[in-house]
């Protein structure tokens, strides 16, 4: 598939199916994300590539921590800020409603929701999964560098015909994480991405996206001149993250 189409097909998948991923898919995978861009070409992620006996392992390991109501590894980093401001606020909140109200749990169902977010710590069923990390004394920039990164492994997936979901929850069990990829002292775990078959192939709705009005401005050029060199396009809004 194209570029274009690996972005708009790519959707964080939440339930996997049980087929098996090549080894050999996911190193001509990961081979070719080596060339995603990086400040200086520092390339500062590491990642674990963790499938078989292993994952099933770390998983059930991390349900049970979770299903047993066992503290948080201490954090860190936070995944978000602790006030969240207009406009995020209100796209938080529309995800949840939208992600909750597809799976039928209505807002003040506690249980229900933490028995959805469980599936975190199961890959949603996925047969193999990656857990990405960066070197602690790294700043943002490199931060950065290894979302870029993380994109291009899953548009890359994409185009292989395969599913991912990114998950910074396993930053919140990471100790469980280090008990099977015996990380460097050095590391910080970012996310795990979960990665196969969508055992859903059917369409699904999407998460939406905000209106390009909001996030992009036009300066100069045939757009931009139609409003004193500064123009917002409107985009449409799509329907899984």
């Amino acid at each position: 598939m194209d570029v274009y189409e690996a972005v708009s097909s790519r959707r964080a998948v939440r339930a996997f199916s049980e087929r098996p991923v090549a080894e050999e898919l996911l190193e001509r995978v990961l081979a070719a994300a080596a060339w995603a861009p990086s400040g200086s070409n520092l390339q500062p992620w590491h990642t674990y590539v963790v499938t078989g006996a292993p994952l099933t392992r770390m998983t059930a390991q991390a349900v049970s921590r979770v299903a047993a109501g066992e503290p948080w590894d201490d954090r860190e980093f936070e995944m978000y800020p602790a006030e969240l401001r207009s406009p995020y606020r209100e796209r938080r909140h529309a995800f949840a409603q939208q992600r909750y109200g597809a799976l039928g749990i209505a807002r003040d169902d506690f249980e229900a929701r933490q028995r959805a977010a469980i599936g975190n710590w199961n890959c949603f069923g996925a047969p193999a999964a990656l857990f990405v990390y960066v070197s602690r004394d790294l700043g943002l920039p490199q931060w950065a560098d290894v979302g870029m990164y993380l994109q291009t492994v899953m548009l890359l997936l994409r185009a292989e015909g395969l599913h991912s979901c990114p998950q910074m929850a396993w930053s919140m069990t990471r100790t469980t994480v280090a008990d099977v990829v015996k990380p460097a002292d050095d590391l910080i775990l970012f996310c795990g991405v979960s990665v196969g078959y969508d055992a859903e192939p059917a369409p699904q709705a999407r998460v939406g996206r905000a209106a390009l009005a909001e996030t992009v401005t036009f300066v100069g050029g045939r757009r931009g001149a139609k409003s004193d060199g500064r123009r917002h396009l409107v985009a449409r809004t799509s329907l899984s993250g």
